[in-house]
């Protein structure tokens, strides 16, 4: 099995920089501990999608985030960087253009990618390594389109030392998957993290397969009981349609999807969905997730304007909003806290970006289920009319 290693931990500042902070430590293999109060705080990002010249509030997000959280991790999710498109013309210093991508002659400019690929990294990564909190990636479909190899990734990923990233496993698209341990105050593993690569388009058979392969792996050592285990990867998987119900385009909550509406089931699910989903079979990947036994939940990034988690057949799925100014909110995180004395009794918690940098108001607020009148209505037009093509499809194949 390859062991491509891109990650430099170096015990002096990690243990150092966690002093000052009081955030939760990392050994020399990567692992992690519980706090000696046996609690342990995991936020989760995803999807800044900016490039060399980052938007006004990103930089505020990421800061009140991290302070507000206190995390012991942080989980970004993918979709580092933007690759190229036509930008917000308010959000940035480069009003003409998103994306790290520059083009000649219809070919990636590699060299002048990478300098504003790194940039843009930096802007983000950056800051996780101020604060002296370990963080972990799984690589999103914009980070796969930039031109860069995962080889290339991992190089630029090894400049911080509080990155914690290596590529565990042999698929063929050369995903950069792995997990980590999280081990309680006596020493021995308590919970698991899981990142896997969906690269651009979602995880194949032989991705699935090594997951099975690791996690029999990790029970073995655990004395043949399964290590609980959260997943985090960019692609959601359809499952995420099983935390809805069809239901009447008039209902708070509808969104239209394929030929019919559905909104978040209320006994399961809770949350802001501006998308609609569609129930479907479980997954080949949830299939292995139950068959192995680990997983208590499963979360995604790549909608960017979804914030929502519910439980279906005993694992919990979610979905985080977004943080690239370029496109319209809501913008969010996700704070997890775990207790190491009662694993599956955790914490979860979203909370969404109000006002901005330019009216100095700038804060996080609790998302709540209450209801939104004018939110829901921009979410059914929304929804609407990115279904039009799906439906009309659907309809010619009856």
């Amino acid at each position: 099995m390859k062991r491509l290693t891109a990650f430099v931990l170096c015990l002096m500042i990690v243990f150092t920089a966690f002093s000052v902070n009081c955030f939760g430590a990392a050994d020399e293999t990567g692992d992690l501990t519980f706090k000696q109060n046996g609690k342990f705080r995991i936020l989760h990002l995803t999807d800044t999608q900016d490039d060399a010249h980052p938007a006004k509030d990103l930089e505020t997000f990421l800061r009140l985030a991290i302070e507000g959280s206190k995390p012991d991790l942080i989980v970004f999710t993918g979709d580092l960087v933007e690759d190229s498109r036509i930008a917000d013309l308010i959000k940035d210093d480069d009003p003409f253009k998103e994306g790290v991508v520059v083009e000649k002659g219809g070919e990636i400019d590699l060299e002048a990618t990478t300098k504003n690929l790194e940039a843009a990294a930096d802007f983000v990564l950056g800051i996780f390594e101020e604060y002296g909190v370990p963080f972990v990636i799984a690589q999103g479909n914009n980070d796969h389109k930039c031109g860069i190899t995962n080889e290339d990734w991992l190089r630029i990923y090894s400049k911080y030392p509080h990155c914690i990233i290596r590529d565990d496993s042999d698929d063929p698209d050369g995903g950069i998957d792995y997990n980590v341990i999280i081990n309680g105050t006596d020493g021995q593993p308590k919970f698991n993290i899981w990142l896997t690569d969906t690269g651009r388009n979602g995880v194949n058979d032989e991705q699935i397969e090594w997951y099975k392969n690791r996690s029999a792996e990790i029970t073995r050592a655990n004395g043949g009981t399964p290590v609980p285990a959260f997943l985090f990867q960019h692609i959601f998987t359809n499952d995420l349609g099983n935390l809805f119900v069809e239901c009447s385009p008039l209902d708070y909550g509808a969104r239209a999807a394929g030929t019919g509406y559905y909104k978040l089931n209320p006994e399961t699910a809770k949350g802001y969905a501006s998308y609609g989903y569609e129930p479907c079979e479980p997954s080949d990947q949830f299939k292995a997730w139950k068959e192995c036994g680990d997983i208590i939940g499963a979360y995604f990034g790549h909608s960017h304007v979804d914030g929502f988690s519910g439980t279906f057949d005993g694992i919990e799925l979610g979905i985080t909003y977004g943080a690239e100014f370029a496109k319209p909110g809501p913008y969010g995180y996700r704070i997890f806290e775990l207790d190491e004395n009662d694993i599956t009794n955790y914490t979860n918690d979203v909370y969404t970006y109000k006002g901005g940098v330019a009216f100095g108001n700038a804060r996080f607020e609790l998302q709540t289920d209450e209801r939104d009148f004018f939110a829901d209505l921009t979410g059914k037009i929304i929804a609407f009319f990115l279904n039009i093509p799906t439906f009309f499809e659907k309809l010619f194949k009856i």
